[in-house]
C-alpha cells in the first residue's frame, strides 16, 4: 500500500511558479518583479512569495538593486558556457546518485517524467514540455537525496531552461526529449554508468546547442 503524497509547502510552489514565468519569459530579464503583481497573477499569498523571491535573490535569479527594488537578472552569453560546465559536474553526480539510491516508484516516476516530455514534444506543445521538464528534475532530484548538489543545480537549470526558451528556433524539442529519455532509463535501470552516458549525451546536446547560439 503506497502512502499519500505529501503536500507541498506553499513556498515551494511559489518557487515552481516564479521559475516557469522567468524560463518561459513571462518575466523578461531586467524587468522589475512586483510582489503585488505576483500575488494576483498567481493567487498566491505574499508571505509564501516573498519566501520563493528571496531564495531566488540568494541564487542570482532576481537581483535586488538599491532604490529599484527586485529585478529578473539577465544572462550574459559570455558566461552560459561555464554554466554548462558547471551543470554538467552537478548532473553527473545527481544521474548517478539517482541511479543507486531511487525507489522502485521513483524509477518508475522518472520515466514516466520523461515520456511526458516525448509526448508533448511530439505535439508541439511547448507549455507542457517545459513543464514535463521541471517534473523530471524534481523527480531525479527526490530520489538522488542530496541536497547539497539539488540546492547548487536548481538555479542554473532556470537560467538553462530560459536561455533554451529564448532560443527555442535554433533547437530540436524532439532530439532533446530523446535525450531526457535516455538519461530517464539510465537512472531507472539502476545502472551509474547508463545513468552518467545519458546525462553527459543531454549535456552534449545543450553545449552544442549554445555554442550554436553564440556563434550565430
Amino acid at each position: 500500500m503506497t502512502g499519500a503524497v505529501p503536500k507541498r509547502r506553499a513556498a515551494d510552489v511559489a518557487y515552481d511558479i516564479i521559475e516557469s514565468m522567468i524560463a518561459t519569459l513571462q518575466l523578461l530579464p531586467g524587468s522589475p518583479v512586483v510582489e503585488a503583481d505576483l500575488v494576483q497573477r498567481t493567487g498566491l499569498g505574499r508571505t509564501p512569495l516573498r519566501e520563493a523571491l528571496l531564495r531566488m535573490v540568494s541564487a542570482g535569479l532576481i537581483t535586488q538593486e538599491p532604490r529599484r527594488g527586485l529585478r529578473v537578472s539577465n544572462v550574459e552569453l559570455s558566461d552560459y558556457l561555464d554554466l554548462l560546465q558547471t551543470r554538467r559536474s552537478l548532473e553527473h553526480l545527481i544521474a548517478t546518485s539517482a541511479a543507486r539510491r531511487a525507489t522502485p516508484p521513483q524509477r518508475h516516476g522518472i520515466v514516466d517524467c520523461a515520456r511526458h516530455m516525448m509526448r508533448a514534444a511530439t505535439s508541439g506543445n511547448l507549455d507542457d514540455y517545459m513543464q514535463a521538464d521541471q517534473m523530471l528534475d524534481h523527480a531525479c532530484h527526490d530520489a538522488c537525496r542530496n541536497v547539497s548538489a539539488v540546492t547548487a543545480v536548481t538555479p542554473l537549470l532556470i537560467q538553462c531552461r530560459r536561455f533554451w526558451y529564448a532560443y527555442q528556433h535554433e533547437g530540436d524539442v524532439n532530439e532533446g526529449a530523446r535525450l531526457h529519455m535516455a538519461m530517464a532509463e539510465g537512472i531507472a535501470s539502476g545502472d551509474e554508468h547508463a545513468a552518467l552516458g545519458g546525462a553527459n549525451a543531454l549535456m552534449d546536446y545543450l553545449e552544442a546547442f549554445a555554442r550554436k547560439v553564440i556563434d550565430a
